[in-house]
């Protein structure tokens, strides 16, 4: 199962934050089915950040992979809790995991993760053991960004004072630099349009806003943060939004 794509073409359905929240997932998709005659045809692609904080992040992982499974046309980008959950593991090496362990139990709204799996919160060793394989290799082949058309899916955004190219370089070798990235991390670049030089409409979750925010270059579809609400998705081209 290998999701790290850089571009895919068609009709896309971004899917906010999913944070464990299956029962609104089943929600949301099934008004998908029912009111897209071209459902089928869709990309649908998460926002990232589809564990923690929710009911059950386990479930949400093993929902992923069934619809890639069953459905095709599926697939998700990085969001920072993955990436910290990953490091927290020791799966991007022991620097990474000294740097985010405890910061990830601490600050990551982690305890519904352990609990997923059956696990102790804050044990990390029994959490990497519970996690099935097939969960590891989804998440650690995320990509950090996704391209389609003339749209840019990636988890936080784009910073407004980088050129573009330098910025998608990074993204796709996803380059942590000094352990952070700033693409998936950084609260600031939601609020903000990406550098003028850059030819996409920006599309990013990672902080809870009321309701799915359009403009000419920003997209924000994260309505939940995990905290409540409609999950929500917007279908693109055209731009139209869906909640659970």
């Amino acid at each position: 199962m290998i999701l790290r794509l850089s571009e895919i073409n068609g009709p896309v359905i971004v899917i906010g934050d999913l944070h464990g929240q299956v029962k609104q997932l089943d929600l949301l998709l099934g008004k998908l089915q029912d009111r897209m005659s071209y459902y089928k045809d869709c990309w649908l692609v998460f926002i990232g950040d589809i564990v923690d904080r929710g009911d059950d992040p386990k479930r949400a992982i093993d929902y992923i992979i069934q619809l890639i499974h069953n459905r095709g046309k599926t697939s998700a980008v990085m969001g920072n809790h993955e990436l910290v959950l990953l490091s927290a593991l020791g799966l991007f090496g022991q620097r990474m995991q000294r740097v985010w362990s405890e910061r990830y139990i601490r600050e990551y709204s982690s305890k519904k993760t352990f609990e997923s799996y059956g696990v102790l919160t804050g044990d990390l060793l029994a959490l990497k053991n519970a996690m099935p394989e097939e969960h590891k290799k989804l998440l650690m082949n995320l990509p950090w960004g996704i391209k389609s058309d003339k749209y840019l899916i990636v988890h936080a955004g784009l910073m407004p004072e980088l050129p573009c190219n330098k910025q998608l370089k990074a993204i796709a070798k996803r380059n942590m630099g000094n352990n952070y990235a700033p693409w998936l991390h950084e609260q600031r670049l939601v609020w903000v349009d990406p550098p003028s030089d850059c030819p996409y409409t920006v599309i990013s979750g990672h902080v809870k806003v009321d309701e799915v925010k359009l403009t000419e270059r920003r997209i924000l579809v994260d309505t939940t943060g995990g905290l409540g609400g409609k999950l929500s998705a917007v279908q693109l081209p055209d731009k139209k939004v869906y909640t659970s």
